[in-house]
């Protein structure tokens, strides 16, 4: 392993003569991963705005009043009583109110909020996959992510899978940070004295912001001296990465105990989340978790099982210590994730292990495992065969690539909202002084009563109800904000239709999502 003038190989340092070339080929590497990376950036954005799915309701809602609010967050108040675990998470509330600070409350300041929490995990997945395996293999990767069904069907208004991109969750931008911190450990493994240490303690730093955004990835700091064993950095390291780890929980204590009045606002929130399950949880199911998160879903989830048996084949096959590093990383969270989904009690489960979201953390492994264990297979078994191994996977690569962009419908977007707000805009809502809507539309409707920069456009009073308890429209002269729910929601009012109630439709989207609808005369 080359060191600028050293080289160790299993015993003594053998001196060489300084390369005069090591400068520029790093600074050509760095300029290659800087330039990779915002590629990979720019791919997952224009993903975003191809399927642009308006800010949804409830916990990103939640997230999105606690940021506005901040530092005035009572957990005992609604709505943040409803999510206290959600509005607790600092490395998505603190985000988001810079946010709103600088480009206003509106759709603008949402969507880049969710925009760059995409980019940490979509360029955490390249940085990872590269650092192990190569450019190439974490270009794809990422791309694979992007464009797959888990990461494309979002819009509740359409069509849904899972709530990630676009969504302002902590999912995402979670497993992007501790994706960036495995990456800066596999460079630190490359790397000795001071730039180890710097390497080592920037993943220290990443991997606790990780543990703010999304609580649970602290199952994943219990391996880190396995990571590093692995990795083959000393035993005595696990310290250099563990005080800058410390550091930044000793942040959030203080200001956990300056906004909620206990450093542990966070840990108690999360520990208390959960309990019986709406969905029908046995110990059988829950220890399928994977596999039904990955299949249940869509086709194309079985790609991410596919590619844990590829690094589970390439292990056995090769004992390379990188594929050994991604099962350690997935293990370390399927275990723990399997467990408190249901198998420990099926009536008490503190995470939902059958949610594709869940498992976005360990995506960037089993990746990685799965392009290095064809690699390294490839290279064991057809070493005259590359380019065979190229075309074959341009071949594979297109055709899953044609199978995630056509499971894509017709892609909504926000279109129904975005000419809603224009309506209103041009003031033919000015009569209006009250839309009544169901909780769900009514919290999507707050962004766009408002321009993208948070502008009123209109200035009346929406009058919301809970859609699945609630036995009747509440009383009002106003027009209710209807929708057939096409997505995974339930319908209002437990399949109301206000056409089929005498009500008269006074505008409807061209696509035929969303309209407002009179209420029939009184007699």
């Amino acid at each position: 392993m080359v060191h600028g003038a050293e080289t160790v190989r299993n015993g003594p340092r053998v001196l060489r003569r300084p390369d005069a070339t090591a400068r520029p080929r790093a600074a050509v590497r760095r300029r290659r991963v800087a330039l990779l990376s915002v590629l990979v950036g720019a791919c997952a954005v224009l993903a975003q705005w191809i399927t642009m799915v308006p800010p949804l309701y409830f916990d990103p809602y939640y997230v999105w009043l606690a940021a506005r609010d901040w530092p005035h967050i009572p957990l005992d108040a609604w709505p943040f009583v409803e999510v206290p675990h959600q509005v607790t998470r600092i490395g998505l509330v603190l985000p988001a109110r810079l946010a709103q600070e600088v480009l206003g409350d509106g759709q603008v300041a949402y969507f880049t909020v969710a925009a760059a929490g995409g980019c940490l995990f979509f360029v955490g997945c390249y940085l990872v996959v590269r650092s192990l395996f190569g450019d190439v293999a974490g270009v794809l990767a990422a791309l694979l992510l992007i464009v797959h069904p888990f990461f494309t069907l979002t819009n509740p208004f359409e069509k849904e899978i899972t709530w990630s991109a676009g969504v302002m969750l902590p999912d995402m931008p979670g497993a992007g940070l501790f994706a960036f911190g495995m990456a800066a450990l596999v460079v630190a493994s490359r790397r000795e004295g001071r730039a180890q240490t710097r390497w080592l303690v920037t993943a220290g730093l990443l991997l606790a912001s990780a543990f703010l955004v999304r609580e649970f990835l602290a199952f994943l700091f219990l391996v880190i001296p396995a990571y590093l064993a692995i990795l083959g950095v000393p035993w005595r390291r696990n310290v250099t990465v563990g005080l800058p780890m410390l550091g930044v929980l000793a942040v959030s204590l203080v200001h956990n105990t300056i906004v909620w009045g206990t450093p542990l606002a966070g840990i108690v929130s999360a520990a208390e989340h959960g309990g019986k399950s709406r969905d029908y949880v046995t110990r059988g199911l829950a220890a399928r978790s994977f596999l039904r998160a990955m299949g249940d879903w869509h086709p194309l989830g079985w790609v991410f099982v596919g590619l844990l048996a590829l690094t589970v084949v390439g292990w056995l096959v090769t004992r390379d210590r990188r594929l050994a590093l991604c099962l350690v990383w997935f293990a370390a969270l399927a275990v723990p994730l399997t467990l408190f989904s249901g198998v420990l009690d099926p009536n008490d489960i503190s995470l939902r292990g059958w949610l594709p979201r869940y498992w976005f953390a360990v995506f960037p492994a089993l990746l990685a495992g799965g392009f290095g264990a064809v690699v390294l297979l490839a290279r064991r078994w057809m070493p005259a065969a590359t380019a065979v191994l190229a075309a074959a996977t341009l071949v594979v690569g297109a055709a899953y690539t044609v199978a995630s962009v056509r499971s894509v419908p017709g892609l909504a977007r926000d279109s129904a909202w975005s000419e809603l707000r224009g309506w209103l805009a041009a003031g033919n809502g000015d009569d209006i002084r009250e839309i009544v809507a169901d909780r769900r539309l009514a919290q999507t409707l707050t962004f766009y009563v408002r321009t993208p920069w948070g502008e009123p456009v209109w200035n009346g009073r929406i009058n919301d109800f809970a859609h699945d308890t609630t036995t009747a429209v509440p009383k009002s002269d106003g027009p209710m904000l209807y929708t057939r729910w096409r997505g995974q929601e339930s319908q209002v009012l437990f399949g109301w239709s206000p056409e089929a109630a005498g009500w008269r439709l006074r505008w409807e989207s061209s696509d035929g999502v969303l309209g407002l609808w009179d209420p029939p005369a009184r007699g």
